[in-house]
């Protein structure tokens, strides 16, 4: 079944290659299609589209629907082409002439449009949790060994003292900054499109206002027009977002193996969160984070690649939005999954104490020197060249106590500020809004 079939059919071929994967993708839509076809039936009644009653069948319907989806009991038949036909036709099935209805005033333009801004608004949010739960152990990381210290390092050379505290807390706070990025994607995704139509709106008398409200979105997309051009741009931004995350866990990742190599050996990890090697006995690889660093430069390319799939297209709609599905809803599992991996790896990770008393990094802490002959009273670079000079005669002493006490330093590391930012940017997203109005539409709430 096909909503805008006729009397000619289409050739076999085109229609494999237009469906594509589309069934299998649209099972992700099933409960927002449902979602916001009940929001839509609810608004018909309202400008007498639909009687009172009518909408009421047609929502108790749909809700028995929604049940089936819960219940893992919901698909899509092969002579469907989509999830929108599916819930169309057993609307039809079970209540004849009435279930014909539920298209009047839009169309699956608008329809996949709202499935799809559900059903990211929904995503963000689960992966939001994820996110400030992993934020959560590099935080208490972060605290435990805030008296380790570690190498720091510029272009790989020696460089400065760094400290654990500071490693896990510098992805805390990032992954703070990546989260406010999300919530720019969030508001863009929670503005409704429904009514939108084919991208010029109706001249039903339709209530764009209404189901706004019934499916719990913050705003609308105005101009119907601009509603259908967000298609492709709502997913790029959301994609962006998620790139951000992604940089952040491939940053760590690429830590994380270098620190594990015998070369540097400042972690380890128990042998059952490593693989061993074929042939030689004493390999501890860390493909965890090898294969999360990975995953997460592939997410860091999808924003381009969904730029070069919509780039050169005019307003309006065309079937090549179609494809961004496959590219953009597997990405928020995978991202999840390297979250939740990523922490397993960290809650596991042992800290090499003392690492600094090896006598090799004595020149991180040049630069101490340097400042303990300024707080005494030599001119920056008289100091910075009397030690130079002191390296060069391999004459150069030190002492491995560092007194770093500014904000955000190793004596200093404001991770109650870095939590207090986190904490507020999750709490601007305000999910329980949408929950609220979501579980009202579904009979959930009175």
């Amino acid at each position: 079944m096909k909503l805008w079939q006729k009397n000619t059919a289409s050739l076999k071929e085109v229609e494999q290659f237009t469906v594509g994967k589309d069934r299998e993708f649209d099972l992700l839509l099933a409960p927002f299609d449902v979602q916001g076809s009940a929001a839509h039936a609810t608004m018909l009644a309202t400008v007498g589209l639909l009687t009172k009653e009518e909408a009421d069948t047609l929502v108790q319907a749909l809700r028995r629907i929604y049940t089936r989806i819960e219940a893992g009991e919901f698909t899509i038949d092969e002579h469907m082409e989509d999830v929108h036909s599916q819930v169309e036709y057993l609307l039809t099935q079970e209540l004849g002439d009435t279930g014909k209805k539920i298209h009047s005033a839009r169309s699956r333009n608008d329809q996949v449009l709202v499935d799809i801004k559900l059903f990211m608004r929904t995503e963000i949010e689960k992966t939001v949790h994820s996110i400030q739960a992993f934020f959560e152990l590099l935080v208490q990381k972060s605290e435990q060994f805030k008296q380790h210290l570690l190498p720091g390092y510029t272009h790989l050379q020696l460089a400065m003292p760094s400290s654990f505290g500071l490693w896990f807390g510098a992805y805390a706070e990032s992954l703070a900054d990546d989260t406010i990025t999300l919530k720019a994607a969030y508001d863009i995704v929670n503005k409704n499109p429904l009514g939108a139509a084919a991208g010029y709106g109706s001249s039903f008398p339709i209530n764009r206002t209404l189901t706004t409200e019934l499916l719990g979105f913050a705003g609308l997309n105005q101009n119907v027009v601009y509603a259908m051009m967000g298609r492709g741009k709502a997913e790029r931004v959301v994609a962006t977002a998620l790139a951000n995350v992604a940089e952040t866990l491939a940053k760590l990742s690429m830590d994380a193996c270098l620190f594990l190599n015998q070369n540097f050996g400042f972690v380890s990890f128990p042998a059952e969160l490593t693989t061993g090697s074929s042939i030689m006995p004493h390999k501890k690889n860390p493909d965890v984070f090898e294969l999360i660093r990975a995953h997460c430069n592939r997410i860091k390319a999808l924003p381009n690649e969904i730029a070069m799939m919509t780039t050169n297209l005019p307003s309006g709609y065309h079937r090549d939005l179609q494809l961004l599905k496959e590219h953009l809803f597997p990405a928020f599992d995978t991202l999840r999954d390297c979250i939740n991996m990523a922490a397993l790896m960290l809650s596991n990770m042992t800290v090499q104490a003392d690492i600094l008393q090896d006598e090799k990094y004595k020149y991180l802490f040049s630069v101490e020197e340097v400042n303990k002959l300024v707080l005494a009273g030599v001119p920056f670079r008289d100091a910075y060249k009397q030690v130079g000079l002191a390296i060069e005669a391999g004459a150069f002493t030190y002492d491995t106590t560092v007194q770093h006490t500014h904000e955000g330093s190793i004596g200093n590391l404001r991770n109650d500020a870095i939590t207090a930012s986190m904490e507020q940017v999750v709490r601007s997203f305000n999910f329980e809004q949408y929950h609220t109005a979501i579980d009202r539409l579904l009979g959930k709430k009175a």
